[in-house]
């Protein structure tokens, strides 16, 4: 029985993981897509900028109330009725398209659909993976999971811009919604278990419920602090993710800024098909740590000298590892974490560990523009400290900006396995999940 149950649990994920692939590929195809049609037609970085914060923020915002469904309802369900009403927000931007009305604000409400649709459909993915997936083989799913954002990351700017300059953003849209098609097939196709309801949720509303995931991190010291080092990290890299293309482009031009960006793709291909092969390393705490730290040097590397060549080596090492660090991270939370209370507190996690990362975006821009740039010009107070280092003039205070997250980063791995709850956080938690899935 143990074996029919494995091997019925498996393909359901291989299924709905493949569905899920193409569907990812989509999505980042209109990213991409809408971003370059939202600059050409304006000019204007700003409105680009808000057209990714459309992408993301509405998830953040939504999370705890939709974790909290998530866990009462049916999650294949739920999976399914995310990725419908993401894919008819995506028609509804080809259709407006078409019809030549399509305006800025549009993208932005539907886009925020979209981005509302993927709040209820991440945590309820993530959550539905320990039901399906054996334990012993959870680091080797979340890996391919992994592999699929990578995969989107590596296809679609290049994808999107040959669809954008042959054939126009309506075709870039409309291969979207044929990718929305294949996920609600596949979801169409198989069964997930249901997890046993948390007897504290039976007849609470969804307030009640969110107070409870609350409660259970609340009194798990080591995974409040492991979710604490999560945001601390993302928020010193969002700086990362924002300077990148001014700093390339400041020594060089956007045709090596793209290069770098394709390699670092393909380094986050490589990393998330060895963690999907391998399954991430046994002592889970310290090999996430060491990652982090690891990522905080590769990115110190970016930042050392204006050479497209060593930010593309670092770039690429630097997104290597970054699948395993989030691999590792999201199987210890689905063995921590009993599957009846994984939607809510999932969704918490994301909201915490992400809610900072907005607040980086904004900042990267002055930051850089009015505080470290004058300070690292030829004639800035820096200049024969720190610019005999990084070196002076246009793009070294980026570069300084740079340096300065890869350390914070460096200094949140360090502190994650400094404190003792975390650094033992294995041992001193049982595993929530038994070594086989339920059956559907």
């Amino acid at each position: 029985m143990a074996a029919t149950t494995t091997t019925t649990g498996m393909r359901a994920f291989f299924t709905v993981w493949a569905g899920q692939l193409v569907s990812v590929v989509g999505t980042s195809l209109t990213g991409f897509g809408l971003q370059v049609w939202v600059f050409l037609e304006t000019g204007s970085v700003t409105q680009l900028a808000l057209v990714s914060l459309a992408f993301g923020l509405p998830s953040v915002l939504l999370a705890p109330v939709a974790g909290a469904l998530v866990d009462r309802w049916d999650r294949r369900l739920t999976m399914f009725g995310a990725d419908l009403a993401a894919g008819l927000a995506t028609g509804a931007i080809a259709l407006l398209h078409f019809s030549g009305s399509l305006e800025v604000w549009h993208i932005y409400l539907l886009v925020g659909v979209g981005a509302l649709a993927n709040g209820f459909q991440q945590p309820a993915w993530m959550a539905s993976l320990p039901l399906l997936v054996p334990k012993r083989h959870l680091g080797r799913a979340n890996g391919l999971v992994q592999t699929s954002d990578a995969l989107g990351l590596v296809i679609a700017p290049a994808a999107a811009g040959a669809m954008l300059a042959t054939l126009g953003l309506g075709a870039v849209l409309l291969a979207d919604v044929a990718t929305f098609l294949v996920a609600v097939v596949t979801l169409s196709m198989v069964r997930f278990p249901r997890p046993e309801q948390a007897p504290e949720s039976r007849g609470g509303s969804i307030r009640e419920d969110i107070r409870l995931g609350w409660r259970y991190l609340r009194e798990r010291t080591g995974l409040l602090w492991l979710l604490g080092t999560a945001a601390g990290v993302n928020f010193t890299l969002s700086f990362t993710n924002v300077l990148i293309i001014p700093l390339i482009v400041s020594f060089s031009n956007e045709a090596a800024a793209g290069t770098v960006l394709s390699v670092a793709g393909i380094g986050m291909l490589a990393g998330s098909v060895a963690v999907g092969a391998w399954g991430g390393p046994k002592q889970r705490v310290r090999g996430m740590m060491l990652g982090i730290v690891a990522v905080g040097g590769f990115v110190i590397l970016t930042g050392l000298r204006p050479s497209a060549l060593l930010i593309g080596v670092a770039g690429f090492c630097l997104m290597a590892v970054v699948p395993i660090v989030n691999t590792t991270s999201q199987v210890l939370w689905q063995l921590k974490v009993p599957p009846a209370l994984q939607g809510r507190v999932f969704a918490l996690r994301r909201m915490i560990s992400q809610a900072m990362s907005p607040i980086a975006i904004l900042a990267a821009g002055p930051l850089a523009d009015r505080v470290f740039e004058p300070l690292m010009a030829d004639d800035g107070a820096l200049a024969p400290t720190v610019g005999s280092i990084l070196g002076t003039g246009a793009g070294r205070g980026i570069a300084l900006l740079t340096v300065l997250s890869g350390i914070g980063v460096i200094v949140m791995g360090l502190a994650g396995w400094a404190h003792p709850r975390v650094r033992h956080l294995e041992t001193d938690l049982p595993d929530q999940i038994a070594e086989e899935p339920a059956t559907a």
